[in-house]
């Protein structure tokens, strides 16, 4: 008993004494009286958040955490409320837009002594007036034509089973026919039951469709009315070294916009006079509706819209007599032609020019993020952007380099010499006589 006490004493000096070597202090000591030695010793443990090593959590990691979940409530929420009002931005976009468009007529009547306002209203009636009776000319067409294949429907039936028992050898009729529809009623009366309770959402989807075109022509008047307001509003939140900026961006937009759309626009105007010379010389009925649906759709629908505009002629002349739809579909593409080559870089060189290649790629993009409201402001935001970054991009003059201008130089050369044969004719020419 008495060893092992002295072995446990003989242990706690060495300890000791190696704690005393470790400060610097004598063996056998604690360190100074006063007892600093043992407050260095505790600050020297000490993490840094302020706690001991082991002794628990740093006092700032509870702040951090209530901080990060703050901020991502506040992401959530952000989120959230985005989410809610994405319509109401893109209504606004469009609004935005549209307003562009038309302010360059306010514009031109408020210098005249017309109220903004009233000047507004105008544009809007007459725009209002433009598409309604394009709407008008389009639903009579429509309703004559189904009418009428109504009525030629027992005809066109019977033409097409006499086509099918020619053709794969069968012997059908229609007695056959009409069993088979009575047999298949069932499924007939499902489909009737599903588009009668489809009925309340496709009324819930026009209200909802009829809702956001108010809304959008509200702000498009707003917009467009009070066009100086809105814009000394937002330059009034702006420095002065930026206002300067934004009024330039503004108004390369409000250019470039109205540009497009009087160019197409125009376009249109001679597109429906064009093929209404041509519908009425085939005697198809309805040329005046026909060629103005050719006109509108080919020139304000982005990519798709030609082949629209053609479809509806074509289909029209096939009721009439199939010959004339062959030479609807040859005048249709004959007159693509000349547009592309002939009218549409006369038109657009005075006022905005883009490139096809890069209208298809902002169609595509437009259409990717908005849908179709996308892809029907592509190219006007497109043209902005590209009038923009001409303003603003700076440009160096390329050195001539054969990399570059690959067959220019033999293009020259061929263009050299037919001047000098062009001056040996003249010369020649001038001596004879």
């Amino acid at each position: 008993m008495t060893s092992s006490a002295e072995q446990k004493n003989s242990d706690s000096a060495v300890r000791v004494a190696d704690g005393a070597r470790a400060d610097g202090g004598p063996a056998g000591t604690d360190g100074p009286a006063d007892g600093t030695r043992g407050d260095d010793a505790r600050r020297g443990e000490r993490g840094s958040g302020g706690v001991l090593w082991g002794g628990g959590m740093p006092r700032w990691l509870p702040q951090a955490m209530v901080l990060f979940l703050v901020l991502v409530g506040l992401f959530q929420l952000a989120d959230w409320a985005f989410r809610q009002l994405i319509d109401l931005f893109v209504m606004l976009l469009v609004a935005f837009f549209l307003s562009l468009a038309l302010e360059p007529a306010v514009d031109r009547m408020a210098a005249r002594g017309v109220r903004r306002g009233v000047g507004t209203f105008l544009v809007f009636v007459a725009v209002g007036v433009a598409v309604l009776g394009f709407l008008a000319a389009l639903g009579t067409l429509l309703v004559d034509q189904v009418a009428k294949i109504a009525e030629d429907l027992p005809h066109l039936v019977d033409n097409l089973m006499g086509w099918i028992n020619r053709t794969f050898h069968q012997n059908l009729s229609l007695g056959q026919l009409q069993k088979k529809l009575l047999k298949d009623s069932g499924t007939i009366e499902n489909y009737a039951q599903q588009a009668a309770d489809n009925v309340w959402g496709v009324s819930s989807t026009v209200i909802g469709g009829l809702f956001q075109a108010f809304t959008v022509g509200l702000f498009t008047f707003y917009f467009t009315a009070e066009g100086p307001r809105v814009r000394r509003t937002v330059c009034s939140v702006l420095p002065p070294a930026k206002q300067g900026e934004v009024l330039r961006a503004w108004e390369i937009a409000l250019a470039k916009t109205g540009g497009y759309l009087y160019s197409r626009a125009l376009l249109a105007v001679v597109s429906a006079a064009g093929h209404w010379v041509m519908f009425a010389l085939l005697d198809l009925p309805y040329s005046v509706a026909l060629a103005i649906w050719v006109g509108v759709m080919s020139q304000f629908v982005p990519t798709i819209g030609t082949y629209l505009a053609g479809a509806l002629p074509v289909l029209v002349a096939l009721t009439v007599e199939p010959v004339d739809a062959l030479w609807v579909l040859v005048f249709v593409v004959v007159y693509q032609q000349v547009e592309n080559y002939l009218l549409h870089p006369r038109i657009t060189a005075r006022t905005v020019d883009v490139h096809p290649a890069v209208a298809f790629g902002a169609v595509i993009a437009g259409a990717a993020l908005l849908g179709a409201v996308g892809a029907l402001i592509a190219i006007p935001a497109a043209a902005t952007l590209q009038g923009f970054v001409g303003t603003y991009v700076r440009r160096y003059e390329v050195a001539t380099d054969p990399r570059i201008d690959r067959g220019e130089q033999r293009r020259a050369r061929r263009e050299l010499r037919r001047e000098a044969a062009r001056r040996l004719r003249r010369m020649v020419g001038g001596d004879g006589e």
